[in-house]
């Protein structure tokens, strides 16, 4: 493996190699001390820690109805088939879309970052939007926030915010990204369950119990084990490993998905080789842009106002999310340069943009940039060539679904959990005995897993910082686009009562 100790060296990156290679001057692998090799396990790595978004996004769009009562694929629940044609759609969307965009982030942002539908964000669309419109007029929403976004780019306002943050508060955001990453890691794993009293506890009752839990641990002291004998692939080893000891479980054991009833089974994905079936496109384009600004044909303002705000939340969460994913994948592979920007910056924020207006394309919903990304550069990836090789892999997931739903969460997750672990090494990089960045980094590491947001900490951080340094007389230290994001972040905290006061 590429990671010497939990914290990988920043390095300058070189000029590329004097070769005929096409690929090596793009990408400038040996400048950035890699290999194709090391890019294809690292790809790989980063496709099967977000492969778990082809089969959880159909879930979610695939399974919503909108508010005429219809599913996505403009039939009623209650048609027989109807749900599993509609599941099967959003399956065959949300692996092209994926695959396209992060192929673009290869080749354009040459950042080896993966894109996908974003979880949450999907969830925005499918329980507060779609009921609210139909499905073509809800991504048209989605397409909107793209635009948007992609607007902020070409102005330069997006980098320029990106700059503006004090370096104490990006190490917390990739600080609190290792210990989100992890959490969900986890919790996908089953390893921690939520409850009402505690919120969360231990498996089941505070013990592990269950095959799928064996699958997780042995993936995990499997891959510690490969860590600390620098073993290359260590990564892929251990998901490869411990899916084929799931599929030899299941096999014997026939335990299923799991449910109320069966709190022992696979949480995702059911280990075992489903039917090959022809993909169905036919989602690709379903877009209304004007039709949920009306009300019985006519404009309303009203609803164009409480719609803005949601599109804002929408494009809030998408901005700081990405920022976020960027900074802790560039702080991970130690390839940010002496300002802590990531190289081509303006061009990763500009494919991702384009990621959210495709994701409303493709009726999938915004597409986003994925930390799990860390996974394959904790894997040794370190450009654009590794996403070229995860976007592939999403393209062949497309017919090929069956063989990637043999991979459990349980198999997948110790990877998630071992990143938060070499992610929240940079802890030592902030100065903990300086309040005025101390506090807003605690608070942003903190929210991240507590509430399951990047957003959030990263709001929690910023309004922190602007108080602290307001409070105490040091206003003129703030960057002023720290003052305007502050303000967003307050809008986006107070949403619900904005939206409760314009609707009533």
């Amino acid at each position: 493996m590429i990671n010497k100790s939990p914290k990988a060296v920043r390095r300058p990156e070189s000029a590329p190699a004097d070769t005929s290679s096409w690929i090596e001057r793009h990408f400038n692998i040996t400048g950035r001390g890699s290999t194709v090799g090391q890019e294809l396990r690292g790809g790989l790595v980063t496709f099967f820690a977000m492969a778990y978004i082809i089969a959880l996004n159909p879930l979610i769009i695939g399974t919503a109805t909108d508010k005429n009562g219809l599913l996505i694929s403009g039939v009623s629940p209650d048609v027989d088939g109807a749900v599993a044609a509609s599941i099967g759609m959003v399956a065959a969307a949300t692996a092209l879309i994926a695959g396209v965009m992060t192929i673009l982030m290869g080749v354009i942002g040459r950042f080896p970052i993966g894109l996908a539908t974003g979880l949450g964000l999907n969830a925005l669309v499918a329980y507060v939007l779609a009921p609210q419109m139909t499905w073509p007029q809800a991504m048209g929403l989605v397409v909107w926030e793209g635009i948007l976004i992609t607007i902020l780019v070409l102005t330069g306002f997006r980098t320029a915010v990106f700059k503006a943050v004090p370096k104490a508060l990006r190490t917390a955001i990739s600080v609190g990204i290792g210990l989100f990453i992890a959490f969900v890691g986890l919790i996908n794993a089953g390893v921690v369950r939520s409850t009402a009293t505690p919120p969360v506890e231990l498996g089941i009752a505070g013990s592990l119990m269950g095959w799928p839990i064996l699958v997780f641990v042995v993936g995990l002291f499997l891959l510690i084990a490969l860590h600390v004998l620098r073993v290359k692939g260590a990564m892929l080893i251990s998901i490869v490993t411990a899916t084929v000891l799931a599929i030899i479980i299941e096999a014997v054991s026939k335990l299923g998905p799991q449910s109320a009833e069966n709190a022992t089974g696979w949480a995702l994905n059911v280990p075992e080789l489903g039917n090959f079936a022809a993909p169905d496109l036919s989602l690709l384009g379903r877009v209304d842009m004007v039709g949920a600004f009306f009300v019985d044909g006519q404009f309303s303002v009203t609803r164009f106002v409480a719609l803005l705000v949601l599109v804002f939340s929408l494009l809030l969460a998408d901005f700081f999310d990405t920022m976020g994913t960027m900074v802790a994948v560039g702080a991970e592979g130690g390839i940010l340069d002496e300002n802590d920007m990531p190289p081509h910056t303006t061009e990763i924020l500009l494919v991702d943009s384009l990621a959210a207006v495709a994701g409303g394309l493709g009726s999938v919903s915004s597409n986003t940039a994925y930390v799990e990304s860390t996974a394959g550069v904790g894997e040794g990836a370190r450009t654009g060539l590794a996403s070229v090789f995860t976007g592939i892999a999403f393209l062949l997931a497309i017919i090929a679904s069956p063989l990637i739903n043999m991979v459990p969460s349980e198999a997948a997750s110790p990877v998630l959990v071992f990143v938060g672990f070499l992610m929240i090494a940079q802890v030592v990089d902030v100065n903990w005995k300086d309040a005025d960045l101390a506090i807003p980094a605690f608070l942003t590491i903190i929210l991240m897993p507590f509430a399951y947001s990047i957003t959030v900490g990263i709001g929690a951080g910023f309004l922190a910082y602007v108080f602290i340094k307001l409070v105490r007389g040091r206003a003129k230290q703030v960057h002023p686009l720290m003052y305007v994001v502050a303000v967003m972040f307050i809008i986006y905290f107070m949403q619900g009562p904005i939206l409760s006061l314009i609707e009533g």
